[in-house]
């Protein structure tokens, strides 16, 4: 039974299904299959008894995306999907994302401007196309009404648009991250050579070595990633009750 309205759903659930499939970069159809399955969760109905969907939506569509990637069959998603919390949101599912999205290799879409606006859901004018090149989001082509977009930045860059802090404050602030990202991976591959296949080397074989060693990294890049996010979350909800003493933490908006 699908939802009913509900003020806070009402502020969020906007999209149609045409809109979501826009955005999402799928068809109609897909998205009526996935309703099916249990993939994805019933619309608000609104006015005229039509139904709304909302950022939820559009995350848990990223996420199959990314999951399929990884090539997982529609049964493994669903599998997948089922061991989530009900009331999961859209910054939990964005973060699910990012953990698979880990597991893949670089990958570069073309895309030409409308449908990069209709994937956005809004349109872009030349500043937004020259900061969101400028944060690595998208790279020029020889058409200049085609672009080269990274899938898994695009969304983000699109909300840093509206933040209103200066390009030169989020460029800093992407080259820290970048720093301390390496500086970390360099050590967890320093601490993963010393302590786990430098010992399983001298152990195995040289004929199961290799296979034994790409699948326990594959399980533990994806922990490692988790742990993490979770640790940068800490993190920051520490140093912003130290910058905004008694103030409560903001929390974070729906993520597409």
């Amino acid at each position: 039974m699908a939802r009913q309205d509900g003020t806070a759903q009402e502020l969020t659930d906007q999209l149609t299904v045409d809109q979501l499939a826009a955005r999402a970069g799928v068809t109609v159809r897909t998205i009526r299959f996935y309703s099916t399955r249990g993939l994805l969760p019933p619309p608000t109905i609104g006015p005229r008894r039509v139904g709304r969907y909302g950022p939820e939506h559009l995350s848990r569509l990223a996420l199959i995306e990314e999951l399929q990637n990884q090539g997982m069959t529609l049964a493994a998603i669903e599998r997948y999907l089922q061991r989530l919390p009900d009331d999961i949101s859209a910054h939990d599912l964005a973060i699910h994302r990012a953990v698979v999205a880990s597991w893949m290799p670089d990958t570069v879409d073309e895309t030409t401007r409308e449908q990069l606006e209709r994937r956005v859901g809004r349109r872009l004018t030349d500043d937004d196309l020259e900061r969101l090149e400028a944060m690595s989001v998208l790279g020029r082509t020889d058409d200049p009404d085609v672009f080269r977009v990274d899938p898994a930045l695009v969304q983000l860059g699109v909300r840093l648009l509206d933040v209103p802090i200066s390009q030169e404050a989020i460029l800093a602030a992407r080259e820290v991250m970048l720093d301390h990202a390496r500086a970390a991976a360099r050590e967890l591959s320093r601490l993963f050579k010393q302590e786990v296949w430098e010992p399983y080397r001298e152990r195995e074989p040289d004929g199961e070595r290799r296979e034994r060693m790409k699948a326990l990294s594959a399980h533990m890049q994806p922990m490692v990633v988790q742990a993490l996010v979770t640790a940068f979350q800490r993190s920051m909800k520490e140093e912003l009750r130290e910058v905004f003493p008694g103030e409560t933490a903001p929390r974070p908006g729906p993520a597409g």
